[in-house]
C-alpha cells in the first residue's frame, strides 16, 4: 500500500529517502489544523489536496452522543497510518503535511465526533500493536479483515480496495497475475499481500500444480519493493492496487498494472477490540457515507468507483 508522488530512478530514490524519514519519525504525533498548504517543489495546495477537507464539516449529533466522556473530555483522538502509500496515505511535498484519501476520511471522522485529530505516523506492520497498547485510538490504513485480525480488532467497512501486481514497463517477462510461479514478487510486511494473497496465488498457480512457489519477498514498504523493480532485483510487486496506479501514473512507462486483479475486497477502519470508540467510530463513517463529502474525498483520489453504502462491521475476508 505504499510512494512519493514523483518516480523514475531517480525519483523513486528520492521516494525511498522520504519514506525512511517518516518511518524514523514513528511514534511522533502530528497535530492536523483547519488548513495546510504544501512547500517547496512547485506544487500548491490544489495538486497535492493539502486543504482540510473537513473544514466546515458539522458533528453529527448521533455519533457525539455515543463518544466515551472520557474522550469527549480530552477533545482529541489519534489515528496511526503508514504514511508511504499515495494516493492513500503519504506525505505532502513540504514533508509536513499528511495527505491521500485515509488522511481525509480520518479529518472526516474526528469532524463528524465533534474532536481534534492527532495523526501519528507509524509504521504499518506495527499498528495492530499499538492499538492493541491502547497508544491509538483507531487507524485508517486500508486494511482488509482476516479471521486473525478479527479476534483482536474491531473493523469496520468504509471503502473499496483491491490486490494487483505491477512490473517494468513494457512487462519485458511477459508475466501475468497467473504465471508468477519462481518468481521473485514484493510485498509489504503486514500486508494481506503478505499473509493471505500471495500464499493462496501460490497455491493455485503453482506448488498444487507441481509448479516452484512464487518467492515472496517481504520489504518495509512500496517505496522499497518499486525501488528494487527498479533495478531488478526483483521480478514483480503485489502489493495495493490503487497504490500502484498511482506510481505508473506518476512515472509514465516505468511500471505496468497486471489484468486482473488478484483480489477484491471492502477494507476496513480498525479499532482495539471492544474498544468504547467503536459505536461513535462507525456512527461517524456511516454519517460521512451518507454526505456529499465522501464522493469529494473518493474523487479527488481518483477513487469515484470505490465507495460503499453501509459502515457495516466487517466479516472475515480470508
Amino acid at each position: 500500500m505504499r510512494v512519493s508522488r514523483h518516480f523514475s530512478v531517480t525519483f523513486v530514490t528520492a521516494a525511498l529517502a522520504l519514506a525512511l524519514a517518516a518511518c524514523g519519525a514513528s511514534g511522533t504525533a502530528q497535530s492536523v489544523g483547519s488548513k495546510s498548504t504544501a512547500q517547496g517543489g512547485g506544487s500548491g495546495s490544489s495538486a497535492e489536496h493539502t486543504d482540510d477537507i473537513s473544514v466546515g464539516v458539522k458533528p453529527d449529533a448521533k455519533a457525539v452522543k455515543l463518544l466515551p466522556a472520557a474522550v469527549k473530555a480530552k477533545g482529541t483522538i489519534s489515528v496511526a497510518m503508514d504514511l508511504t502509500s499515495p494516493p492513500t496515505s503519504f506525505m505532502a511535498s513540504d514533508n509536513k503535511t499528511p495527505i491521500g484519501f485515509n488522511p481525509d476520511f480520518s479529518r472526516l471522522i474526528a469532524a463528524k465526533l465533534g474532536l481534534k485529530l492527532q495523526v501519528n505516523n507509524i509504521k504499518f506492520d506495527t499498528i495492530i500493536t499499538g492499538l492493541q497498547a491502547n497508544r491509538y485510538d483507531f487507524t485508517a490504513s486500508t486494511v482488509g479483515a482476516t479471521r486473525d485480525r478479527l479476534k483482536v480488532l474491531d473493523m469496520v467497512d468504509y471503502f473499496k480496495a483491491g490486490t494487483g501486481v505491477s512490473v517494468p514497463y513494457g512487462n519485458p517477462q511477459k508475466l501475468s497475475t497467473h504465471t508468477l510461479c519462481g518468481h521473485r514478487v514484493a510485498v509489504q510486511s503486514g500486508s494481506t499481500a503478505e499473509l493471505q494473497w500471495l500464499p493462496q496465488l501460490s497455491g493455485q498457480d503453482c506448488t498444487s500444480k507441481g509448479k516452484p512457489a512464487i518467492q515472496a519477498v517481504s520489504l518495509p514498504s512500496v517505496n522499497d519493493a518499486l525501488t528494487q523493480l527498479v533495478s531488478k532485483r526483483i521480478d514483480a510487486v503485489m502489493y495495493d492496487f490503487t497504490g500502484l496506479q498511482w506510481a505508473a501514473s506518476q512515472q509514465p512507462k516505468t511500471f505496468d498494472v497486471l489484468q486482473p486483479l488478484v483480489a477484491t475486497k471492502t477494507v476496513t477502519v480498525a479499532l482495539k477490540k471492544d474498544s468504547p470508540l467503536t459505536p461513535a467510530v462507525r456512527a461517524a463513517i456511516q454519517s460521512i457515507i451518507d454526505s456529499p463529502k465522501y464522493a469529494e474525498a473518493l474523487g479527488r483520489w481518483g477513487f469515484q468507483d470505490l465507495g460503499i453504502k453501509t459502515a457495516a462491521m466487517a466479516v472475515p475476508q480470508d
